[in-house]
């Protein structure tokens, strides 16, 4: 690597991608607070509750790899919902050594209730590319991005990602298309 870019073009890309994923974080960040506060839950726990689902269970490390939070984050945060009755823990009769979470009835129910409250129009991040969308006639994908995180994180991580996304399409019980402009329009009027 050392012979293929500079040390001023490896400081000035690191710099730059740091501002940027931080800036577009922050956007995600706040969208996401605001979407579940109404059921008193945090990102981390909103995380657990969606990664489990879609794993249908999931042991600790695996929510800790997939969820890109520290093991004690990822254990803690679960006890907090054992304690609420929307996770379960675990053993499984070949995996003694790993302790695993389940989703309870009242887990699912809230993680599909908060699914089914989530409002395109207040997520900033979706308002903000739906310039390139009309200019594209599709979202974009993200290409080089998740190209990066493949070469940061691996295939198995990709996976999950994918597997979770194919599980988004198969259950998505919103067919409505969003429409940013006629909400905007709305707004304004109101």
């Amino acid at each position: 690597m050392k012979d293929k870019i500079s040390k001023r073009d490896a400081i000035f890309y690191s710099h730059k991608m740091a501002q940027l994923s931080k800036a577009l974080w922050k956007a995600i960040e706040k969208d996401w607070q605001e979407w579940i506060k109404p059921f008193q839950l945090n990102i981390n726990e909103h995380h657990i509750l969606w990664i489990a689902y879609h794993l249908k269970g999931a042991s600790i490390s695996e929510i800790s790899k997939y969820g890109v939070m520290h093991v004690s984050t990822a254990f803690n945060f679960s006890k907090k919902m054992e304690a609420r009755g929307l996770l379960q823990f675990s053993k499984r009769e070949n995996d003694k050594r790993n302790t695993y979470v389940e989703l309870t009835e009242s887990g699912v129910e809230l993680l599909e209730e908060t699914l089914n409250e989530y409002n395109p129009e207040d997520n900033s991040v979706l308002r903000g590319v739906m310039p390139m969308t009309e200019m594209y006639g599709k979202l974009p994908e993200f290409l080089d991005l998740s190209a990066l995180i493949k070469e940061i994180y691996g295939d198995e991580y990709m996976e999950i990602l994918e597997r979770s996304l194919e599980n988004i399409e198969e259950e998505a019980t919103i067919s409505q298309p969003t429409d940013i402009e006629s909400y905007k329009k709305k707004t304004k009027s109101s």
